[in-house]
């Protein structure tokens, strides 16, 4: 048992900042350039209304001293560290950060060691006042990226390099808390390592035994642990690390004051030799036996998948004070919020137990990047974290509710907590599953979790005209458990895509069609909406024939205007969030800019004046109404599109005519629909332009598409937009820009480029 007596300081909340400075060959890569911190002093102001009161805080080493310590410069670290002081945030300074130090030095070298502490007594003497030091953030996963698997400088592939480069930055960390602590005999130890975990089949069970052994080492290294009857003595004496130089830690002890362990669910592995049940990119080996390394939550049944069995563990082995310092998960606004939403559950759990931890780090406040290729190379790919750094100012995400609410010590509900993460659904097996016997569930981690789930607010069936018992949620998640989203216009492009993403993230939802909810009847929309009691609507119901709406004037407006107002009515009065849809074509196309949210409305057609009346008349009902306008579609679900279009016409060898003289934004309906589904839990609202970025006239569209595709893109012709047989009038411009959100999606070549690849359908057979 883990029982301690006396009282206990409430569990934090920590926050931390991505701030890797790694090298790759003879470039730096720096996320806080990256980010924008580097220069925007402001971001700190932003913590603290969160009520941060301890920050994980870099003051790094090859940022402030890149040649001689005499030389550094330290006006960015004064200017940063003393405005923490003014708002009374504690800073837990990080000196290196999966770095490898300036370019005289690297993680193999006794320099590195040295030079460190040399630094790192400079930062105390420099600051006396900050108690709480990281010198070296996981010198564990550092060490295998950069000398185990050649990711990172020095690019060293080798058991003794990997070796050399943990020890040295464990030996600089020693030596850097002896000099801080010279400045400041009361500065502490925050040391930080990954704690994963790694399972395997029987035929694997040493690689394991031996992985599960090596992700201690950090810990038992700084407190003296390792001996000559610790389980790593001979592995490291065996591949040529002196014994005097494991000797020296013992004589050099230097425990953590507090141990930080930073969890993520990609740190649990599944090490397999029958590796023809695996995608091919996922085989490697140990030079002993060849075998795959895949996320054990994807394969594994009958093993704990949160994080609380490995706090547990690290609990027992240590009985030290203990902090979760990153807690972060890469997906969907959800995902994120239910991974950090269930470390701090198990946290809590264990701090009631009688263990000694102390908080939990939301990481990383401004999102991460380039970690999908581990840091090796500027992708541009970036992740929001609990600011989203596409917009003028870093915008708060949902996660910051969370945040806010766990570091004042209030209550925090979001309805996408209501369903379990992947790492608990059904779905997340992805390969053939393994049972590894009850024997290794040593704590069982899933009836806390199910028992902090919000209880349904009612289950209707049948209650409202079309809606019936076919219509419940469908995320594998009971319909009693989660408060679902409605969509409407179930059968539409958007309607089948919110429809299916909503599914594939486990978001609840009822999806009517039009048949089952005709929202131009405002008293069954009121019906629908105070009888399913959803958290959100979503409007994909939608008149969107333009050239028809010349001819159907009433049935366009009735559908797009008095359909959407009627649910705005009946959002307003339940207090339910809106989500609808407006258009490029609201305007009259005399800019030769792109257009942006506060720009008028000024339709030139029928279609355009009914969704220009929609937004008017739904912010009249509902302020807080979500409004996204966008522009030509095309997607892999629906194939009645400008893409698909051409491709069958090019397919069957036909010359395809297209507008040389409109210029639109296409938008690529997959990534159009995750982004509203992450404003959307986001609670944003007001009128948002959402497109995929760049411009382009039709013509050069379908030559674009054709070129993609492997066609002549001679079979374009283009041609002015008075010969295409157009009824409704059409904007010569109407590209959508945003002052809101900024390269919220993926540039238009791009998005192409991803559809023809990952679409299921053979183009040449379109025609058959």
């Amino acid at each position: 048992m883990i029982f301690r007596s006396g009282p206990r300081a409430p569990l934090e909340l920590w926050g931390g900042v991505e701030c890797t400075v790694n090298r790759v060959g003879e470039q730096y890569f720096d996320q806080l350039v990256w980010s924008g911190h580097a220069t925007r002093l402001d971001d700190l102001d932003r913590f603290a209304a969160l009520g941060l009161r301890t920050l994980r805080y870099p003051v790094l080493w090859e940022r402030t001293a890149p040649g001689n310590l005499a030389d550094a410069d330290w006006l960015w670290a004064d200017e940063r560290l003393n405005r923490l002081r003014d708002l009374n945030i504690r800073p837990i300074v990080g000196l290196v950060h999966h770095g490898s130090g300036p370019r005289w030095t690297n993680l193999c070298e006794p320099s590195f060691a040295t030079g460190l502490a040399a630094y790192a007594g400079a930062v105390a003497a420099r600051y006396p006042w900050v108690t709480d030091y990281m010198p070296v953030n996981e010198p564990l996963t550092t060490a295998r990226f950069s000398a185990l698997y050649g990711h990172w400088y020095p690019h060293r592939k080798d058991d003794h390099a990997w070796a050399q480069a943990m020890i040295n930055q464990c030996r600089a960390t020693v030596l850097a808390m002896q000099a801080i602590r010279t400045v400041n005999p009361a500065a502490r130890l925050i040391q930080t390592d990954d704690l994963g975990k790694m399972y395997s089949t029987p035929a694997l069970a040493y690689q394991a035994e031996f992985e599960n052994e090596r992700r201690w080492l950090t810990f038992d290294l700084l407190m003296g642990r390792v001996d000559p009857v610790h389980r790593m003595w001979q592995y490291l004496t065996s591949i040529g690390i002196p014994a005097d130089d494991l000797h020296w830690f013992r004589e050099h002890r230097c425990p953590p004051d507090i141990i930080g362990i930073n969890t993520y669910p990609a740190s649990v592995r599944f090490i397999d030799e029958r590796v023809d049940r695996y995608p091919y990119v996922t085989r490697g080996g140990n030079g002993r036996d060849a075998y795959v390394d895949v996320l054990a939550m994807r394969v594994l049944q009958d093993v704990p998948m949160g994080p609380y069995s490995l706090l547990r563990e690290a609990w027992e082995r240590y009985h030290r004070p203990m902090a979760v310092t990153e807690s972060h998960n890469a997906g969907g606004r959800e995902e994120q919020l239910r991974w950090l939403a269930e470390v701090w559950r198990a946290s809590e759990r264990l701090h009631e137990e009688g263990a000694d931890l102390r908080a939990v780090t939301a990481w990383s406040l401004l999102g991460i990047s380039n970690w999908n290729v581990l840091v090796t190379r500027a992708d541009g790919q970036y992740e929001p974290g609990v600011f989203d750094l596409r917009a003028p100012h870093p915008r708060p995400t949902a996660i910051a509710g969370f945040v806010q609410a766990r570091a004042t010590g209030t209550p925090y509900d979001h309805p996408v907590l209501d369903t379990p993460g992947w790492w608990r659904r059904p779905e997340r097996l992805w390969y053939p599953s393994v049972t590894l016997g009850g024997a290794r569930r040593k704590y069982p981690e899933s009836s806390p979790d199910a028992a902090a789930l919000p209880p349904w607010r009612a289950r209707i069936l049948g209650m409202v005209h079309g809606v019936s018992a076919d219509s419940e949620p469908t995320t594998g998640v009971a319909a009693a458990d989660a408060r679902p989203i409605l969509i409407v216009g179930a059968h539409g492009t958007l309607g089948q895509a919110f429809t299916r993403l909503c599914r594939s993230r486990a978001l609840a939802h009822y999806a009517l069609t039009r048949a089952e909810l005709d929202i131009t009847d405002a008293e069954a929309v009121r019906t629908a909406v105070a009888s399913i009691r959803p958290w959100a609507v979503i409007n994909a119901a939608g008149y969107v024939r333009v050239d028809d709406a010349e001819r159907e004037r009433d049935a366009c407006f009735r559908i797009n205007a008095d359909g959407a107002a009627n649910l705005a009515v009946a959002c307003a009065d339940t207090g339910t969030a809106l989500l609808t849809f407006s258009s490029d074509l609201v305007f009259a196309g005399d800019h030769d800019t792109p257009y942006i949210e506060s720009d008028a409305p000024a339709p030139l057609n029928a279609y355009g004046y009914s969704k220009a009346v929609a937004e008017e008349w739904v912010l009249h009902a509902m302020p807080h109404a979500f409004i996204v306008r966008t522009s030509a579609f095309f997607g892999p679900w629906d194939r009645a599109n400008y893409v698909y279009d051409v491709l069958r016409r090019l397919a069957r060898d036909e010359r395809v005519a297209a507008p040389m003289d409109i210029t639109v934004s296409p938008t690529y309906v997959p990534q159009f629909v995750h982004t509203c589904l992450d404003l959307l839990i986001d609670a944003e609202h007001g009128i948002w332009h959402l497109t995929n970025t760049g411009a382009t006239t039709w013509a050069t569209f379908a030559q674009t598409i054709a070129e993609h595709a492997g066609y002549d893109p001679q079979h374009i012709d283009p041609c002015p937009a008075d010969a295409c047989g157009f009824v409704a009038a059409r904007p010569a411009y109407s590209v959508l820009g945003s002052v809101r959100g900024t390269a919220m999606m993926s540039p238009l070549d791009e998005s192409l480029r991803l559809l023809l690849r990952e679409s299921e359908v053979s183009w040449t057979d379109q025609q058959r």
